[in-house]
């Protein structure tokens, strides 16, 4: 006797699904989306624009810099407030005066400087820079790159690490700093590695390192090819569309992998 048709068949996108946070096989109520899925879309919603929005303690980030061994200053950029930032980006690449006095005066530098930055998620920087200036260190010392000087930006750019590192004679500057939240990654961390940093530099000079999170890319490989990265910087004296990241051929299993000796 021939069984009658499924009238309930499995979704052929579930096995899809379980393998991405992206909204995909959803489902449906009628011509509409779920409830729980209208629910779960407006929670994403909310922590990203949370993100955004969240204050940003950059005197307990400096503290923790501070006990990593490094020393720490402080600066902002000229957007005196989160709406301001919001509104104009171009404020947000440069310094305020007090902060290039201060820089200038302060003393600190090296070849390499970390900014630390709030960018548009704090929860992103307070959850993932320290960790990964931690995990890089050992890489760097490895390939003979000091890193001694880390200065905490708030209502910062990415360009803003530009005037930064030339206030201090960096030869390079990395700039962690909170990405826009999407709607599944509220806390995305992003590094932004500058040879010869100067206002003026174009995005097309850098290298960038995105997704930093443990959904994404883990801080201990993206603490690799950045040390990869800040190598290959300081031997061709570039960075940017010129300098391509070749760093899996060497990565291993092995956290004590070594890279070259810059030059």
């Amino acid at each position: 006797m021939a069984q009658p048709p499924d009238r309930n068949p499995a979704d052929p996108w579930l096995h899809l699904a379980a393998t991405t946070p992206a909204r995909i096989a959803l489902g449906r109520a009628g011509g509409s989306l779920p409830t729980r899925e209208v629910l779960r879309f407006a929670l994403a919603h909310a922590q990203a624009r949370d993100a955004v929005h969240a204050d940003f303690d950059s005197a307990k980030l400096a503290e923790m810099l501070r006990d990593e061994g490094l020393v720490v200053a402080e600066a902002a950029s000229r957007a005196a407030d989160r709406a301001a930032y919001l509104r104009r980006p171009d404020w947000g690449r440069d310094l305020s005066e007090a902060s290039r006095t201060a820089l200038t005066m302060d003393g600190a530098g090296g070849e390499l400087v970390v900014v630390v930055a709030d960018g548009l998620s704090a929860t992103a920087v307070e959850a993932h820079a320290v960790p990964l200036v931690r995990a890089l260190r050992p890489h760097l010392d490895r390939a003979r790159i000091p890193l001694t000087t880390a200065v905490v930006a708030t209502g910062a750019r990415v360009a803003l690490g530009d005037a930064i590192g030339q206030a201090l004679g960096a030869r390079a500057v990395l700039v962690l700093i909170g990405e826009r939240p999407g709607l599944s990654s509220p806390d995305s961390l992003g590094a932004y590695l500058t040879f010869d940093p100067r206002p003026g530099r174009m995005d097309s000079e850098r290298n960038c390192v995105s997704n930093i999170r443990p959904e994404g890319l883990p801080v201990a490989a993206a603490a690799f090819k950045l040390a990869w990265l800040t190598s290959e910087a300081f031997r061709r004296r570039l960075t940017g569309v010129a300098l391509k990241d070749e760093s899996a051929a060497l990565r291993t299993e092995s956290e004590n992998t070594a890279l070259p000796l810059h030059g």
